[in-house]
């Protein structure tokens, strides 16, 4: 009867680290698929686009991974300070209040610049009417 009980001991530890370990793993590719969706329209001038305002937040240490996206975006600090590196150009801090853009197609990775402390930014995208949150941003190796 011991010996079942320490069975079952043993499977449910085990079975926790690894449900921990894996929602880390998910965790560390949700700034893609996260955020708030804030506002949609409909662009009259651009038939089938709509302009997407979304809140983006950016746990501590936390970055986007190297991703692209189909159309431009602009991101707008709103809390914290972002690392932006851009492929083939300097890494930029930014901080409260300040913006950038990216264009399409451009690789970039966003990262929050404190290990402490999380980030928040809204984020400005044109996109076929009807995208998914998770289809704004595509991830690149």
């Amino acid at each position: 009867m011991k010996r079942i009980f320490l069975l079952l001991g043993i499977t449910f530890a085990v079975g926790a680290v690894l449900g921990l370990l894996g929602s880390r793993m998910v965790s560390a590719q949700e700034p893609l698929k996260s955020g708030t969706v804030l506002q949609r329209t409909e662009v009259a001038s651009a038939k089938g686009t709509e302009a997407i305002l979304v809140l983006r937040d950016l746990p501590a240490g936390g970055e986007s991974g190297k991703h692209t996206q189909s159309g431009n975006e602009i991101v707008y600090v709103l809390d914290g300070s972002l690392i932006l590196e851009v492929q083939g150009k300097p890494a930029a801090t930014l901080k409260v209040g300040e913006a950038f853009t990216t264009a399409a197609g451009e690789v970039h990775n966003v990262k929050n610049a404190s290990a402490s402390a999380p980030a928040k930014a809204l984020a400005f995208y044109i996109a076929k009417k009807g995208a998914r949150l998770e289809d704004l941003a595509v991830p690149v190796k």
